[in-house]
């Protein structure tokens, strides 16, 4: 089987599931953080880095590696795992997201979307077919429909035209989808808008896809309120034995909301930008290294971590790579950034099956929001 979901508890306060997913015969426990590989890469890690990190499934970008190398070079190398060297599961995104920030609104019609190539300025035309034809040559473990990301600020009349658009692109897609190891996850939009969120996921459901993800709630700087009610509009009609996945989400506390709203996966480019500006996630909020108090610290980022750049550095160290924009510096950062958020998620599963992740919540934001030196 390519790929099944076992809810193993809900726990007693809240929505959150505890759960495994099975990829390949390999199981994975939820709910899980996933970190992004953009261009076939997590940003200046090594695939053994990610895997000690206790990273499970990752993220591939599907518009970047059509440009670059093309999604045929991937297949003659025998698919994203050996091309890139990473035995895990890996998802790829349907570029749609990429596709949307690069096309006016004129330019969507329903065969697809004209753009313009970000690197040359060349004219690029993706449809649903092109979307799943390249993640089918890439060979990932799970494959995302090819859907429209309408901003959240949208109007009603254009959100409900943009979602029977994303259903019937979703149908188009799925009946070309010939891959049988590879999983194909519908998208459920709809903006902030409780009757369109839940029409989507009904017709969505309806189309019987692998997994199920909520989208549109992270390309608009929607506030986090919005964003969690239309978690809320979605999750009650979707399947409880399938997968639950919240896309382009990171920041811990939303993770947190995610899980008791019912999310089980969770991806974002986050722990790796942050680091690359100098920011590590600590149990007590966002540290910037670049700050001046940590020159004479000789104190790992956070005692309590067990990841190889807390194990064996000291935040004056890593402040000093930092500085000098020694890569090395980014590095460590980026290891222990999505270390931190890869154990949010595991005390986030103990916490489930102790019935207790209310207050693991607020012991959360009582530490996290207590003050640093932001």
């Amino acid at each position: 089987m390519k790929l099944s979901y076992e809810l193993l508890k809900e726990e007693k306060h809240t929505k959150a599931r505890l759960g495994q997913i099975t990829i390949r015969n390999k199981t994975f426990s939820t709910p899980m953080f996933m970190p992004v590989g953009t261009q076939a890469t997590i940003k200046t890690l090594s695939p053994e880095e990610v895997k000690e990190a206790h990273a499970g499934i990752i993220l591939a970008n599907t518009y970047h590696l059509w440009l670059r190398p093309g999604e045929d070079i991937i297949q003659k190398a025998g698919g994203l795992h050996k091309f890139m060297n990473y035995d895990g599961p890996i998802l790829t995104d349907s570029g749609g997201f990429q596709v949307f920030s690069l096309a006016n609104s004129k330019d969507i019609s329903e065969e697809g979307v004209r753009f313009k190539n970000h690197l040359n300025g060349d004219n690029l035309f993706l449809t649903p077919e092109k979307s799943i034809a390249i993640q089918n040559k890439l060979d990932s473990d799970i494959a995302m429909s090819f859907d429209e990301c309408p901003p959240a600020s949208a109007s009603y009349e254009y959100l409900h035209n943009s979602i029977e658009r994303t259903l019937r692109w979703a149908k188009r897609g799925k009946e070309v989808h010939n891959n049988p190891n590879q999983a194909l996850f519908g998208i459920v939009q709809g903006g902030p808008i409780e009757e369109l969120r839940k029409y989507s996921a009904i017709e969505t459901v309806k189309l019987d896809f692998d997994g199920y993800s909520i989208g549109g709630v992270a390309n608009d700087g929607e506030d986090k309120d919005a964003m969690y009610k239309a978690i809320e509009y979605s999750i009650p009609y979707l399947p409880k034995d399938k997968i639950r996945y919240l896309m382009g989400v990171g920041e811990p506390i939303d993770i947190i909301e995610g899980v008791i709203r019912g999310v089980d996966i969770f991806d974002c480019v986050l722990p790796t930008r942050l680091a690359r500006h100098g920011n590590a996630l600590t149990k007590y909020g966002k540290i910037n290294l670049k700050n001046s108090q940590y020159k004479e610290d000789f104190t790992p980022i956070s005692p309590e971590c067990d990841c190889y750049a807390c194990q064996n550095y000291t935040k004056s160290y890593i402040k000093h790579l930092i500085n000098c924009n020694e890569t090395f510096g980014a590095r460590l950062l980026s290891i222990h950034n999505i270390r931190f958020l890869i154990r949010l998620t595991e005390e986030l599963r103990e916490a489930i099956q102790n019935d207790n992740i209310l207050e693991y919540k607020d012991n959360f934001i009582k530490n996290y929001y207590g003050g640093n030196d932001e």
